[in-house]
């Protein structure tokens, strides 16, 4: 059994955002690329699954649409203990663009477990994980919070309004996972670091696909209004707050 991790290359959360240019494209000057937080949880999850000899799985890659700006990103994940990687070599400029590169991925390598993350950090679209399991014509799981294999059967729990779902779903699926499918994010030991230079990046060209969106400007939020402190002796003054200013009452 094969497993791909489909992973984005986003700032760092803690990244203070600027624009440029008349607010169309991100300042990326002295921002921390990470691997999305989701996709890293996804990793982590697939490479438990790898490292139990009895599920089965017998490789884990990750898979990445992005120019050569992005490969210390997949090598994070390559160090983390991911077997190779593939990168298609474009910019992705929407969510259907990238979920199209992806499913000529999949249908050259042929892999049974698809993971993605529900969303990225920085766009937050939800969109790719169902977009590429239409492309490929095959089920996909969404708020997906544990993944087992047993007895080559995928038996996925997933979170629902009240509860939780307990499903099996056969193979090729896609998973899109959410906080939950692992405890912590597994971190990239010195030998992981080591290996990760020599662990192959396969390159792909990308398909000729028309994106579907247009980014024609970027707005910051409008700035958090000053505290205000009303004396604990004067509840009247909180009501007026809170009646005529924040309308809550």
């Amino acid at each position: 059994m094969k497993i791909l991790v489909c992973i984005s290359h986003v700032p760092d959360t803690t990244t203070k955002v600027k624009f440029v240019d008349g607010d169309t494209k991100l300042d990326t000057n002295g921002i921390q690329w990470v691997i999305n937080p989701w996709d890293e949880l996804s990793l982590t999850r697939a490479l438990e699954l790898k490292d139990d000899a009895s599920t089965g799985v017998k490789s884990v890659t990750v898979a990445h649409v992005g120019n050569a700006t992005t490969e210390p990103t997949i090598r994070k994940a390559l160090a983390i203990g991911a077997d190779d990687a593939i990168r298609v070599n474009a910019e992705p400029t929407d969510a259907y663009y990238a979920a199209a590169q992806l499913a000529e991925v999949v249908k050259k390598e042929q892999f049974d477990i698809v993971m993605c993350g529900i969303e990225s950090s920085d766009y937050n679209n939800s969109a790719v994980g169902s977009m590429l399991a239409e492309f490929l014509g095959i089920p996909s799981v969404s708020a997906v919070s544990n993944i087992k294999v047993e007895n080559g059967q995928a038996i996925i729990t997933r979170e629902i309004d009240g509860g939780k779902e307990i499903l099996t779903v056969p193979t090729p699926f896609v998973a899109i996972v959410q906080k939950g499918i692992a405890k912590e994010p597994r971190i990239a030991a010195m030998r992981g670091i080591m290996m990760a230079r020599t662990k192959p990046i396969k390159l792909y060209e990308p398909v000729a696909v028309d994106a579907l969106t247009e980014y024609v400007k970027f707005e910051m939020p409008k700035p958090r209004a000053a505290c205000k402190f009303v004396d604990p002796e004067n509840p009247k003054e909180l009501i007026t707050l809170l009646q005529n200013e924040t309308k809550l009452i």
